[in-house]
């Protein structure tokens, strides 16, 4: 399969709704195909979500970008990722920002992540298995933080993490639907943005939701 042209036929596809030419730019430089099962890489250009095992998904190619262009990265912050998954869109994210710092509750998938990211070269990722509470507290505060896997609520144990001034995006909603949210921090009241719906895997933890 012809990776290359069918990721620039994806991208044609995105940029009828995203319009940061960066963020275009970046996914045209991490190889989605990499962060799928191999059973699964033919499928890696459709702009749809595809299995990684573990009741995981490697999210949506429009979903990823819109999450990523609404954090407005410039190349200088630190950002913190919640829900590692397969790694790619963290490997999206280090294209953009100087620094990312992503959790994975799953150790395997961790692991595998790191191994990706690392065999791509990206140095300024690190990959963290989560516990408890959510995100990760030692590396705070965090310029933007994106949360790949739906709450019931805005945790705000995020929120602290979280710089006044930063940008926060995460689905928020029931487990089987949800809108995702861009929540900028403010001293006094923080802006929220709806972006629109989507549907992701349920975020396991304190502030989220209980494991079935």
């Amino acid at each position: 399969m012809d990776f290359a042209a069918a990721r620039a036929e994806l991208l044609k596809q995105l940029s009828a709704g995203i319009g940061d030419k960066r963020v275009l730019e970046a996914m045209s430089r991490v190889p989605r195909e990499r962060f799928v099962t191999p059973e699964m890489r033919q499928f890696a250009y459709e702009d749809r979500p595809l299995p990684i095992g573990f009741d995981q998904t490697i999210s949506q190619p429009f979903i990823i970008a819109l999450m990523t262009e609404a954090l407005g990265l410039s190349g200088r912050e630190k950002v913190l990722e919640v829900g590692a998954g397969s790694g790619y869109q963290a490997a999206i994210l280090a294209e953009l920002a100087r620094q990312v710092i992503t959790v994975e509750r799953l150790p395997a998938l961790a692991k595998s992540a790191q191994k990706v990211l690392n065999s791509l070269g990206f140095g300024n990722v690190s990959v963290y298995v989560g516990q408890k509470t959510l995100g990760w507290p030692a590396e705070a505060p965090y310029d933007a933080i994106i949360v790949t896997a739906a709450a019931p609520r805005v945790p705000d144990s995020l929120l602290d993490q979280l710089r006044v001034g930063g940008r926060l995006v995460i689905p928020v909603g029931s487990r089987y639907d949800q809108d995702l949210h861009l929540i900028t921090k403010r001293r006094k009241r923080n802006i929220v943005h709806n972006l629109g719906g989507c549907r992701f895997v349920p975020l396991i933890g304190e502030g989220a939701w209980e494991e079935e």
